[in-house]
């Protein structure tokens, strides 16, 4: 039997989140308060819609690769500082275990900017894309590793039953044509491999061509520098999503400015 992978562990871990989540709130409960709240406008896949490519800005404390990023985590002063420096759109992790989120995370930092945010965690049930909703999450990520095509196509269909959208993420083309199959629209192609946490930071580019016209296409990983993200750019990316880079700058607002091509001066 092959090694689990820290995928494979992310995903364990998460179905046992939602397990012990559901003891506490039934998934019809969460369901019916989610379907409740008023229809949600897309909002995240129409700020990635723009004439210019869009940044999506991270607020994470740690990871299973790097482990501790920020010790300090004024995750709503962070927050603020992406929105006032431009971010398009905020992805806040919620995954407690490797990437120290909290629910509480998003819930706040939702109710306190002004721009969309996205629900970055391992999706595995339909509970958590209810849950998102009711933290105020305007997108949810779908990983490709870890759902097979019909399931994310029910997924895709419960985001627009509530009206948030679905951020589907492929490492390789077999699993560009498994997101595209199940209806994406929106693909991230990340340039980490989640199974081992390498990174290939030409993996984007070399997947553009994958991703017809129509469908909104996400960089991820790996952008640390205005040329990388100049590169990506060029290669026709509708949004470039970035966190290490951000989460280590120590002014966040000027390595923004930095990274979309604008004078700091000032700043």
């Amino acid at each position: 039997m092959a090694q689990a992978t820290i995928l494979d562990l992310l995903a364990e871990h998460a179905r046992e989140r939602v397990a012990k989540a559901k003891t506490k709130k039934s998934a019809l409960e969460v369901r019916e308060m989610a379907l409740q709240m008023p229809k949600g406008n897309f909002a995240f896949e129409r700020a990635l819609k723009g004439p210019e490519t869009a940044f999506i800005c991270e607020c994470k404390k740690a990871s299973p690769s790097k482990g501790i990023i920020a010790e300090e985590f004024p995750y709503l002063k962070i927050a603020k500082e992406y929105e006032e420096a431009g971010a398009d759109c905020i992805s806040v992790l919620t995954e407690p275990k490797w990437f120290l989120g909290e629910e509480r995370y998003l819930q706040e930092i939702a109710g306190a900017v002004g721009i969309p945010c996205l629900r970055k965690d391992f999706t595995v049930d339909d509970y958590m894309i209810y849950e998102a909703k009711l933290l105020g999450a305007s997108c949810v990520l779908l990983i490709a590793s870890i759902l097979g095509a019909s399931q994310m196509q029910e997924y895709i269909g419960i985001c627009d039953e509530l009206g948030i959208s679905a951020l589907t993420e492929a490492h390789d083309e077999e699993e560009v044509q498994r997101c595209l199959a199940a209806g994406a629209r929106i693909i991230g192609v990340n340039n980490r491999n989640l199974k081992d946490f390498s990174v290939d930071t030409n993996n984007c580019t070399s997947l553009r061509n994958c991703i017809p016209a129509g469908v909104l296409f996400v960089a991820e990983s790996g952008v640390r520098s205005r040329e990388d993200a100049a590169v990506l750019e060029a290669a026709g990316a509708d949004a470039i999503l970035i966190g290490e880079a951000l989460m280590r700058a120590p002014d966040k607002k000027r390595k923004l400015q930095e990274l979309r091509g604008l004078k700091t001066e000032g700043l």
